[in-house]
């Protein structure tokens, strides 16, 4: 079905794996495409309640391949290519995580920050790679990073560049949780089972207003807040919530 991913549901999660590991996984056009469709399958098969994105080998993504490329408006390269993969994993009102398994760099580093979550191997490494060609963190980067980790450690570490560990990353709030390798896909795994499991419309709910926060006075979160408490609260999911606290078990989700 794919050239350069692999697409596949395991339960209820869905994982893509970036497949191209003796290029590192670097994103090409083709990619790009593929990444999109792979994205809005998950989105719309509704027995999927979590997406994993990781990649095969040693490496999560390494950027751009820069090998036998012809492009050199890069504008058109991000919005024909990465802006629509972004925008798609935003939309998707599904528990996203990035299973860093190896280095993230440039704009794999940037698809990761696109994601919900970041699980890291012990083994990972993060690196703002674009400065050291002279360019600018793309597919979303400038947005996603200062949020996670503060405008001035933001600064510091796309203009300087330099690489950093998964533990200097857990350090800073850039990712979730940091785990062995011989552990990870495991550690992978169980997280995402337990998100499979969680009221899956209440999470897109969260990810939704959350996002649209960032841009609204408190007022407008207020409103914002009423109308996700509404949807919520006529879902399937809130009235099994109620009956498993009144019947003091553990609820059974069906993320409707």
């Amino acid at each position: 079905m794919f050239e350069t991913i692999s697409y596949e549901t395991r339960g209820k999660t869905a994982w893509i794996t970036l497949n191209r590991p003796d290029k590192l996984n670097a994103f090409t056009s083709l990619m790009h495409k593929e990444m999109v469709s792979a994205i809005k399958e998950a989105n719309k098969d509704s027995n999927v309640r979590a997406v994993v994105i990781t990649g095969a080998g040693r490496a999560f993504c390494s950027g751009q391949d820069l090998s036998g490329s012809t492009d050199t408006d890069y504008g058109e390269v991000l919005r024909k290519g990465y802006n629509p993969m972004v925008q798609a994993l935003v939309a998707m009102e599904k528990p996203v995580i990035a299973a860093v398994n190896g280095v993230a760099a440039g704009a794999g580093m940037s698809l990761a920050l696109a994601c919900d979550f970041r699980i890291a191997s012990e083994k990972a490494s993060f690196i703002e790679a674009f400065i050291h060609v002279g360019l600018v963190p793309d597919s979303g980067n400038l947005y996603f990073l200062p949020r996670l980790v503060g405008h001035a450690k933001a600064m510091e570490l796309a203009v300087l560049g330099e690489k950093i560990t998964a533990a200097q990353a857990k350090e800073f709030g850039l990712v979730t949780k940091t785990v062995s390798e011989e552990d990870f896909l495991l550690e992978v795994e169980t997280f995402a089972e337990k998100l499979s499991n969680m009221p899956t419309k209440a999470i897109g709910l969260i990810k939704r207003y959350m996002n649209k926060s960032w841009e609204s006075d408190l007022n407008e979160v207020l409103e914002y807040e009423a109308q996700a408490q509404k949807i919520a609260g006529e879902s399937d999911d809130h009235q099994e919530g109620l009956h498993a606290f009144l019947e003091k078990r553990k609820p059974a989700f069906t993320g409707k």
